[in-house]
């Protein structure tokens, strides 16, 4: 097996955007820099863009908002010339009707009905005279704020399709942060009450958050940023290599790091290093790293959640104008189905033809990631001829796009086993740097990881670890509320608390977990770590 070699100050494993963003940076500030890349293809990671027969397909879907200046800028300055702005625009469907998201109260009573909407009222009203007093899970914490109806019609199905676990085994506490704020049942209530003539106060469903009505763009998708971040990069003299899988890590007698790469012909190159730069996920970078730290055993215990998308082109004019749906019906497997021309009419080619992802949460592995393409078509058609969306009869073509560990799982030892993990590499190797949403196991934004990649870039200009940067301290709204660009990022540097939270962090839920103090029948639950 032919050996290719080259030396460099820094490696770069991955090229999503923390790894690109640190290539970006560093070769902006004169450092020689090779980033190793599986994809034969795409940059970008989780925000790269695919792209099939002119039709373009955002994996996710990928608002581009922050309010972090510092990011905003570097939007700006690496693609200055190809955002757009477009309305924002999502529902909730339900039983063949659409939601406004976030629910408009009497929209949503219109949609219920009467009968529907009286039995809501009344499980409501149940839940907040007789409410679970043992409260363990997100079912049960969800059925005191909103009744058993509101929770089966607006939570259970999408919340359980998204994370593979029943809502009564997920925990509580992520209940509480995930939905406090959120006018999804809050509306749907206060129309009710409004009905009842118990509240006359104005509100269009949006009173407690309100979000986004535009964004940002790239005309081409989110991969076009990443396109441009590596063309930078090459054309000012440094690499990334594509088709290249992480093979093993190694730091010499020197402290010099030895990274090996298989590319797609079988062939391995090494690169020589001073630093390393990982947005691999932990578990792979820990089972690679030669000789084996303590921490790979715990690092194995990891665990992910993969979606995949089956974008179908349809012959019609466009089927719906939002961004994406949310599919709460429990007769279908998908999730929810993005409308590709809504994010950018560049999108699509041809005007005649509609553009849809059918979005499907999964495991590696398990029915739906192991079916063939063709399989994975002619489920989407059906469904979305369930749906009432479209008939199948109408889709002229189809493509899959597969997307492993997208979502890192919070189980109930991650944070324990993600902990001793950074602790030994850090103290070993100091001039190995994790980065990124699977480079550090935490779900984060497009813009907390660059973040990452960003403060870890001042991390090596300066010698020393200057900025911690697992404590991030930016304020990460799930709803993207407020002004973009608005704050400054303030960071915790290594000589403080180290026990701080990553504030930027969104919210996943964990499984709840027999408190050990119970009676031995499991009567007494306590919550996850």
């Amino acid at each position: 097996m032919a050996q290719g070699q080259n030396s460099v100050d820094v490696a770069i494993i991955g090229a999503g955007p923390a790894g690109l963003t640190a290539a970006y940076l560093l070769t902006q500030k004169g450092f020689s820099v090779t980033v190793i890349e599986k994809d034969e293809r795409y940059v970008g990671g989780i925000s790269r863009t695919v792209e099939v027969d002119g039709y373009r397909f955002d994996i996710g879907g990928h608002r581009f908002f922050s309010k972090s200046k510092e990011v905003v800028d570097l939007w700006n300055e690496i693609l200055p010339n190809d955002f757009i702005q477009r309305p924002r625009m999502s529902r909730i469907y339900y039983e063949g009707k659409f939601y406004s998201y976030p629910l408009r109260a009497f929209e949503a009573l219109f949609n219920l009905g009467i009968i529907r909407s009286t039995q809501c009222m009344i499980s409501y009203a149940k839940a907040k005279f007789q409410p679970i007093t043992n409260v363990r899970s997100f079912q049960d914490w969800t059925i005191n704020q909103f009744g058993e109806k509101l929770f089966s019609i607006f939570f259970k199905t999408y919340t359980e399709k998204v994370w593979g676990m029943p809502c009564d085994e997920m925990s509580a506490d992520w209940a509480a942060q995930r939905i406090k704020g959120l006018s999804l049942g809050a509306a749907v209530v206060d129309g009710l009450k409004r009905s009842f003539g118990l509240n006359k106060k104005p509100n269009d469903g949006m009173e407690t958050k309100t979000l986004l009505e535009t964004f940002r763009y790239p005309r081409l998708g989110p991969g076009m940023m990443w396109d441009a971040a590596r063309d930078y990069v090459v054309a000012n003299g440094n690499h990334v290599l594509m088709g290249h899988r992480f093979k093993q890590l190694a730091q010499d007698s020197a402290g010099n790091w030895r990274l090996s790469a298989t590319a797609s012909d079988g062939n391995e190159t090494v690169i020589s290093a001073k630093h390393v730069i990982s947005s691999a996920p932990m578990r792979e970078l820990s089972a690679r790293i030669h000789p084996l730290p303590q921490s790979s055993m715990p690092a194995m215990n990891l665990r992910y959640r993969d979606f995949l998308t089956v974008a179908l082109m349809i012959r019609s004019d466009d089927l719906f104008p939002d961004n994406w749906i949310y599919i709460h019906d429990s007769k279908v497997q998908v999730g929810r189905v993005q409308n590709f021309r809504s994010w950018s009419p560049e999108m699509v080619p041809d005007p005649s033809i509609a553009c849809v992802g059918l979005e499907y949460f999964c495991f590696e592995n398990d029915g739906l990631w192991s079916s063939s393409d063709a399989d994975l078509i002619e489920l989407a058609k059906k469904e979305m001829a369930i749906l009432g969306l479209c008939k199948a009869e109408d889709v002229v073509g189809g493509a899959v796009v597969r997307q492993e560990k997208a979502y890192p799982v919070y189980d109930d030892d991650y944070a324990d086993n993600v902990e001793v993990m950074r602790a030994e590499l850090e103290t070993l190797y100091p001039t190995l740097h994790m980065v990124g949403r699977n480079g550090m196991h935490r779900y984060n934004n497009q813009d907390h990881a660059m973040m990452t990649a960003m403060l870890t870039v001042e991390n090596i200009v300066a010698g020393s670890r200057v900025y911690n940067i697992w404590n991030v301290n930016e304020d990460a709204e799930y709803h993207e509320a407020g002004d973009e660009g608005d704050q400054q990022v303030i960071v915790a540097k290594v000589t403080e608390d180290q026990a701080a939270a990553l504030e930027s962090e969104r919210e996943v839920p964990r499984r709840i977990v027999k408190d050990t103090d119970d009676d031995g029948q499991g009567r007494k639950i306590g919550q996850a770590a």
